[in-house]
């Protein structure tokens, strides 16, 4: 029997960081427990009004944060506030697959394009791999903006 899998993040600010992923996989932040948000609704605001509902205090609104993947075939991730900083290079990282199918020039130059989206949206761009067949298509790392290295492939 296979497993569904949650990605947890370490994060100084999980509602800035779940931001990010959001837009750069096309997540979405779920609703409040029992809560329907109309179209067009902001879950941040949804989930800012009823963490004040339910009474939480004002500077523990922003512990916690997750997206889901609007088709439900991808994994959840989980952005959980901590203290302190990242001290070294993560031994867990995504591969964002922003080229599939495509091979050489025309791979990389849609790496390209993903990567200028999300440098856009606050990542960093760390290095180019260029391609080396027949084990490496070519991939770019990236970072994103709490510095936990991604590539995309």
């Amino acid at each position: 029997m296979s497993r569904q899998v949650q990605i947890t993040f370490d994060a100084h600010d999980p509602a800035a960081l779940s931001a990010f992923w959001r837009d750069a996989l096309g997540y979405v932040h779920p609703a409040p427990p029992g809560v329907e948000l109309p179209e067009g609704a902001d879950p941040l605001a949804a989930w800012a009004e009823f963490l004040e509902k339910v009474g939480v205090p004002e500077d523990q609104r922003n512990t916690s944060s997750a997206v889901e993947d609007p088709e439900g075939q991808g994994p959840r991730l989980f952005f959980q506030q901590v203290p302190e900083d990242k001290v070294a290079k993560n031994r867990v990282h995504l591969d964002v697959r922003a080229a599939p199918g495509l091979q050489g020039d025309e791979r990389m130059a849609a790496l390209e394009v993903e990567c200028e989206r999300l440098v856009a949206l606050g990542a960093t761009r760390l290095e180019r791999h260029e391609p080396a067949p027949p084990l490496s298509l070519g991939f770019i790392v990236m970072a994103d903006p709490e510095g936990n290295e991604f590539c995309l492939d």
